[in-house]
C-alpha cells in the first residue's frame, strides 16, 4: 500500500521535542503540530518556521489562529502546498496524490478520531486537520498525522470520517483540503537558517502596533461574565481560542527565538512571560467561572501584557 513516508509506523513514532510534555502547551493547534511532525520526519527543524509568531494578535473575540505561512514553507524546506479540488471521492483524491508522493491535509471530523480519546472522540462534533500518510480503503485503514503525534484509525472510524454512509441523494462530503509537493530531500541548512532569520526580521516588522495582550486584558472579565452564563463545556472552547492560542503561540515564539541565536536570550524570556502567565490565567479562569467572582482577572495577565512590551522593545533593539 502506498504511503509517503514508508519508513514510520504509528507504533514507533518519536514526535518532536516541541510536542515535550514537559513543555507549557505540548500541543498548539491541529495545522501547526501537525507541520512540526511532517518536518521532523523530513529531517528538518520545524523551529525555523516560527518567526510568523511575531505577528499574532487580538481579534476582538480570538487570538489569532497561528498557521504557517505557506510561502514560508517553500521558501524555507522547499515544499509547496496549495489546496486540492475535490470532485470526486475524497479517498479517491487522496490515493492518487499519495501515489505520487504528495502529502494530503484534509479538514475532517474528530468524533471519529480515536487520538482525541477523552476529548473528542464520540463525544463531540468538531473541525481539525489532519495530514494523511497511508491511507487503505480495502481495510478501512488510516495512518495520519494529527495534533503532537502520529496515529491509525481503521473500521467504523474509518468509515465515518469519509461519510461512507452518504448515498447518491445526499449533499456530498467536499472537505477543504490542500496537498504538498515535498522536495527530494533536506534543504541546506546554512539556506534554511539564512532564510529563517530574513523571515524573522519580515515577520518581526509586521507585529501588531499596540499591545495585543492588553487589548484583551480590557474586555476579558466582561467576555468571562458573559461565559459564565453558558455551558461549563464552552468554557474549554473559549478557553482554546484565547488564552491556548496566545500562551502556545509564545512558547513557540521563544523557541525560535533560542533557535536563531543566543543574543535573542531576552526577547526568548519575555516571550515565555507571556506563555506561562496564559497558563496560570486559564486556571484563573476556571474558578472565576466556577465561583462567579471576575474582578481579579481585570489584572491576571498584567504580566503578559508587560511581557509583550518587553518583547517588542527587545525586538525593536
Amino acid at each position: 500500500m502506498p504511503s509517503v513516508f514508508p519508513a514510520i509506523d504509528p507504533e514507533s513514532y518519536r514526535p518532536h521535542a516541541l510536542h515535550s510534555g514537559e513543555r507549557m502547551w505540548p500541543e498548539t493547534n491541529c495545522y501547526l503540530d501537525l507541520w512540526i511532525e511532517v518536518l521532523n520526519t523530513l529531517g528538518m527543524p520545524p523551529e525555523a518556521m516560527l518567526g510568523f509568531t511575531l505577528t499574532q494578535d487580538f481579534e476582538g473575540d480570538q487570538f489569532t489562529f497561528f498557521k504557517v505561512p505557506l510561502e514560508d514553507l517553500e521558501a524555507l524546506y522547499g515544499i509547496r502546498c496549495t489546496e486540492l479540488a475535490i470532485y470526486d471521492r475524497v479517498e479517491s483524491h487522496i490515493q492518487e496524490q499519495i501515489g505520487r508522493g504528495r502529502l494530503c491535509l484534509v479538514e475532517m471530523d474528530s468524533f471519529y478520531m480515536p487520538d482525541t480519546q477523552g476529548v473528542g472522540y464520540r463525544k463531540e462534533h468538531g473541525k481539525t486537520t489532519i495530514a494523511i500518510n497511508r491511507l487503505d480503503t480495502a481495510n478501512r485503514q488510516l495512518d495520519y498525522f494529527h495534533n503532537a503525534g502520529f496515529f491509525r484509525l481503521e473500521g467504523d472510524d474509518f468509515d465515518g470520517l469519509f461519510k461512507s454512509h452518504l448515498t447518491a441523494e445526499d449533499a456530498p462530503y467536499l472537505p477543504y483540503t490542500e496537498f504538498a509537493k515535498l522536495p527530494a530531500g533536506p534543504a541546506d541548512a546554512d539556506h534554511v537558517r539564512a532564510t529563517a532569520k530574513r523571515l524573522f526580521r519580515f515577520h518581526s516588522a509586521r507585529r501588531p502596533s499596540a499591545n495585543p495582550v492588553r487589548a484583551f486584558a480590557e474586555i476579558f472579565p466582561e467576555q468571562v461574565e458573559r461565559i459564565a452564563e453558558r455551558p461549563f463545556g464552552f468554557f474549554h472552547k473559549y478557553a482554546f481560542n484565547t488564552l491556548r492560542q496566545l500562551g502556545a503561540n509564545f512558547e513557540l515564539a521563544a523557541s525560535h527565538l533560542d533557535w536563531l541565536s543566543p543574543d535573542h536570550a531576552r526577547a526568548a524570556t519575555a516571550a515565555r512571560r507571556i506563555s506561562d502567565t496564559a497558563k496560570s490565567v486559564q486556571f484563573q479562569l476556571a474558578r472565576a467561572i466556577t465561583r462567579r467572582k471576575f474582578e481579579p482577572l481585570r489584572t491576571a495577565l498584567d504580566p503578559a501584557a508587560d511581557a509583550w512590551d518587553a518583547l517588542a522593545a527587545s525586538l525593536g533593539e
